[in-house]
């Protein structure tokens, strides 16, 4: 919601899998998305600062506060910036579109890795792998040349170097809580322009390590080779594979064990990485 040079951004409890937003929502799942993205915030502000403003309704636009009800727990207010064009993904184990990479080149985004790599394998680092946005579909990687393209080279430096601190930070935080971080990704934005270089007004924005926005698995489950169970919306994903939906309209709907278990994943990995109950 437009307020200016604020926005307010609601997270509701719609889910969505491979490009659709699904019948049945997750209750609960929006306030889980915006606690966690708070807490994170807060943590890594002296890492980069970020758009929040605030996550109290009593601080919102009266036109917000009108409806405290619906917005607690679920909204914050945050300041307007200019998008980057480009996601910033970070990725510290061999998953998803990025094991497929590599599988098929023995790279991802243009970064060479060791041979003999298995699925769900620990890279040997992590490594910084720019996707695209994409107004409908998937995003796809793409390599440091192609983002410098579209990304200021000295931004594009900057932001690199933020996501992986970012992402050290977070996983870090979240091994010690049962939580294996496989891969994340980020989004930048730059402060209206006040005279000072664009460097100069990097934020970091939207949400951040939630488990929308990046691949939870629990540590005592992991095992190279295997993809471990997860805390995100996989367990929704694997039950539309069961029922061989063709992935186009019309749009399933979740059974109530499905709803209930996905909660039930993301409430876990809420209490696990902040040790705060969902308000």
């Amino acid at each position: 919601y437009d307020f200016g040079d604020r926005l307010l951004i609601v997270a509701t409890d719609r889910i969505s899998a491979f490009d659709y937003v699904l019948g049945s929502g997750i209750p609960d799942k929006g306030k889980v998305l915006t606690q966690i993205s708070a807490f994170w915030f807060e943590r890594t502000s002296t890492i980069v600062p970020n758009h929040v403003i605030s996550t109290n309704v009593s601080d919102f636009p009266a036109e917000a506060r009108d409806s405290r009800d619906m917005l607690a727990g679920r909204a914050m207010m945050v300041r307007r910036t200019e998008p980057l064009p480009i996601e910033c993904v970070a990725r510290g184990y061999l998953a998803g579109s990025g094991w497929k990479d590599y599988a098929a080149s023995g790279a991802i985004c243009g970064i060479t890795l060791p041979s003999g790599l298995v699925e769900s394998s620990r890279l040997p680092e992590p490594i910084f792998t720019p996707a695209t946005k994409a107004q409908s579909g998937h995003d796809f990687n793409i390599n440091l040349e192609a983002a410098a393209e579209v990304v200021d080279p000295d931004v594009l430096a900057l932001v690199r170097s933020l996501t992986l601190e970012l992402y050290a930070h977070g996983a870090a935080h979240a091994e010690s809580r049962g939580i294996i971080v496989a891969d994340t990704k980020f989004e930048f934005g730059l402060l209206p322009d006040d005279g000072r270089r664009a460097v100069d007004r990097v934020v970091l924005i939207d949400e951040m390590l939630t488990p929308d926005s990046s691949r939870f698995w629990p540590l005592d489950g992991y095992q190279p080779g295997r993809v471990p169970p997860s805390f995100d919306k996989q367990y929704v994903r694997d039950y539309l594979e069961r029922i061989k939906w063709n992935k186009q309209p019309p749009v399933p709907s979740l059974p109530d064990d499905v709803v209930t278990k996905t909660r039930e994943k993301y409430l876990e990995a809420f209490h696990r990485l902040t040790g705060r109950d969902l308000v």
